[in-house]
């Protein structure tokens, strides 16, 4: 691991298919091979809901093959970046950092990984990847392993699973698409709501320290819909040669905000609440570290009782051990309940998640089997923390890391770091990938940094790259907008009077949308359904949709086809059958493919000429 970038390898060896079957008793079988040197015991539970395999020779690796028919397509993997249906290639299931480009041989990646971190990343890079799988010919099946695992789909006709454990226990399902993306959420626990403060226009994100403030009013001056205002910064700066990063230490930097508390009071006052920013480790010169270390909440290193320190680019954190539980509770009750949300916070980025070393000690388990578990541990803590102050449903907080369970815990997710730009794999397209992959898997509600984050080798945001972006974020559950890891360098919000102007009318239309999005809300927590959805959901039986990842529908009633192309004024839409009206110019169109003009400020969007909303989306062109 460097940096939260890992590769793993392997010394395997040869498999053996198991030939022979004898039946153990009811629901039950042994599998061995010809010779008798690999066995394993397979049971299946009384209604065929779970299927447990192990080994009973030793193994620690375990390969299944499913049979596919040839027109079946597989979509998964939990929040994927590149590719929203996962035929014809290999998926390793293993949280870590997406990387920078995400496109091997291309400059920024390769610029990226030129140090030998392997920060470049790949398409199956994700924050969030998850060994759940769907398939169009109407079943589904959900490991709950949390050790490395791989989804290979490269070869027609054949979904093989390998897993790196003596036991595989998989949940399976059966229905349509929507059905079993109902059943998934329903396995992984009810959806928590959005807050109602936070759909009513834009959270700004700025880190200027007082001089935030007087910006945020700037905006509102000009007529901004404004629900939050986040400052990341609001525990201190540290800059890096990456650019500018917080200082991990959780709670007020006076220095940098010596008013907060009564700025706090003032904007929540007037309907604006205040964010922040957290994330599970400690910097070693920070002062809750001491306090950590003294009472031995950290991870050790193997040969000794010291702090583990990870190295996240010119300083060093300790690992808190959630797998102590008096470390949790410390960091649930002293860190987020008494230095955010008793100090006034609303809301915070629980950042990372994802950088859980294999080579450390915790206070229990095997940290080959926890690192896919460190984000639901880091979400169970977060979660922990909100009801134990009453607020579960009004404060809102979103993580980027997750793998099985964090669906149960986390209200919002978001896309994590994505450059600023339009490229293929890591640019403002694939918040739209990710945003469909991960709701398929029980995850209701999904968003991004408007105008991206990482801006790295002289790559920055185009005026085009953030009206674009303000079109996307409108269009999202939240809108939330970032200045990027180097403010600097990069176009604001408020850097022109354009983009200013563009900030007030999306920020207008997030609020506008409120009334549809509480719909969402409230129709996500009854039926499992996500907010932004792939359009098979609503059209099983029209293989058209199966492939398509670069619109959604939003809801049931709104299809929304942005444009994520440098340069580009028209796309082309699919409208499936139903009767479709563009919001902007009130042209109705029938079901195919279309070419639509799409100028900056009028994104391709139709609504259902038959939706109870109907009024509400024909005034957004108004």
């Amino acid at each position: 691991m460097v940096r939260g970038n890992f590769r793993l390898s392997d010394t395997p060896v040869a498999a053996r298919p198991l030939s022979v079957c004898e039946v153990a008793d009811e629901g039950a079988a042994v599998l061995s091979s010809a010779d008798g040197t690999a066995k394993l015991s397979a049971s299946l539970a009384p209604d065929a809901s779970r299927l447990t395999m192990t080994a009973l020779t030793g193994h620690d690796r375990i390969t299944l093959d499913f049979t596919l028919a040839p027109d079946d397509v597989l979509w998964g993997g939990g929040e994927q970046m590149s590719y929203l249906a996962l035929n014809g290639r290999t998926f390793p299931i293993w949280t870590s950092e997406p990387g920078v480009g995400r496109e091997p041989g291309t400059p920024l990646t390769d610029q990226a990984s030129a140090d030998g971190s392997f920060a470049g990343g790949d398409y199956w890079t994700t924050n969030y990847p998850e060994p759940t799988v769907l398939c169009s010919s109407g079943w589904a099946l959900s490991l709950a392993n949390a050790e490395y695992v791989e989804l290979d789909a490269s070869e027609q006709g054949r979904l093989r699973v390998h897993v790196w454990s003596g036991e595989v226990v998989i949940d399976l399902f059966e229905g349509a698409p929507a059905d079993l993306t109902r059943q998934l959420a329903a396995r992984f626990g009810p959806r928590q709501a959005l807050p109602d403060w936070a759909l009513g226009g834009a959270i700004v994100g700025l880190k200027q320290g007082e001089a935030s403030f007087d910006r945020l009013e700037a905006l509102i001056e000009a007529g901004a819909a404004i629900s939050g205002l986040w400052c990341e910064d609001w525990v201190g700066i540290r800059e890096t040669s990456f650019g500018r990063r917080l200082f991990w230490d959780w709670q007020w930097n006076a220095e940098r905000y010596p008013d907060l508390p009564s700025r706090i009071a003032a904007l929540k006052a007037r309907g604006i609440r205040f964010l922040g920013y957290v994330n599970p480790y400690l910097a070693v010169d920070g002062p809750l570290y001491p306090e950590a270390a003294a009472k031995g909440y950290f991870a050790k290193c193997l040969d000794s009782d010291e702090p583990y320190a990870v190295d996240f680019g010119e300083f060093h954190a300790g690992v808190v051990d959630f797998t102590n539980p008096a470390a949790a509770e410390w960091f649930a009750e002293d860190v987020i309940g008494k230095r955010m949300l008793d100090f006034g916070l609303d809301g915070w980025m629980a950042d990372f998640g994802e950088y859980l070393p294999t080579d450390l000690r915790l206070h229990d388990g095997d940290p080959m089997q926890e690192h896919n578990r460190w984000p639901v541990r880091w979400a169970e803590v977060n979660a922990r923390a909100v009801a134990s102050r009453g607020r579960t449903g009004d404060v809102l907080w979103f993580m980027r890391a997750g793998h099985t369970g964090v669906q149960a815990h986390c209200p919002l997710l978001w896309a994590g770091d994505q450059s600023v730009d339009f490229s293929r794999h890591d640019g403002i397209g694939t918040v739209i990938t990710a945003a469909l992959s991960s709701g398929l898997v029980g995850n209701a509600f999904s968003h991004s940094d408007v105008g991206g984050y990482t801006s790295l080798f002289g790559n920055v945001r185009s005026p085009e790259l953030l009206l674009r972006w303000y079109e996307l974020g409108a269009f999202s559950p939240v809108m939330r907008t970032h200045e990027g890891n180097r403010p600097d360098d990069n176009l604001q919000i408020d850097s022109n009077a354009e983009l200013i102007e563009g900030c007030v009318r999306w920020s207008n239309i997030h609020a506008h949308l409120a009334p549809y999005v509480r719909h969402l809300v409230i129709e996500a927590q009854a039926t499992g359904l996500p907010a932004q959805r792939a359009l098979f959901l609503h059209y099983p039986l029209d293989r058209e949709t199966f492939t398509i990842q670069d619109q959604y529908l939003y809801g049931g009633d709104l299809m929304v086809a942005l444009v994520i192309e440098a340069g580009a004024v028209m796309r082309r839409v699919y409208l499936p059958e139903g009767e479709w009206r563009h919001v902007w110019s009130g042209a109705d169109f029938t079901p195919g493919w279309h070419d639509v003009t799409a100028p900056i400020g009028e994104p391709p969007v139709f609504y259902r000429r038959t939706s109870t909303f109907a009024p509400l989306f024909a005034e957004l062109a108004r």
